[in-house]
């Protein structure tokens, strides 16, 4: 998975929702276990797992969750 810091990230019907602003790697093996989507005010930040991505690109991410989705965890 190419995820990668200030990637653009889009939920599942093509809204971009913010940038990739800090990934968290397991210390043993490297591989990213969350993220964190930085958003425009007033949205809070999105904390997610590799597990929400659909697909990723250089330079971009796709989620399987729409936007209101997202909001209600």
């Amino acid at each position: 998975m190419e995820l990668e810091f200030g990637a653009e990230v889009r939920d599942q019907n093509g809204k971009v929702l913010g940038t990739v602003n800090h990934l968290v790697r397991d210390t043993w093996t490297g591989e990213i276990r969350k993220f964190v989507v930085r958003r425009e005010t007033p949205d809070n930040d999105l904390f997610l797992t590799p597990d929400d991505v659909l697909e990723a690109t250089k330079g971009k991410v796709k989620l399987n969750a729409s936007a209101e989705e997202l909001s209600q965890r």
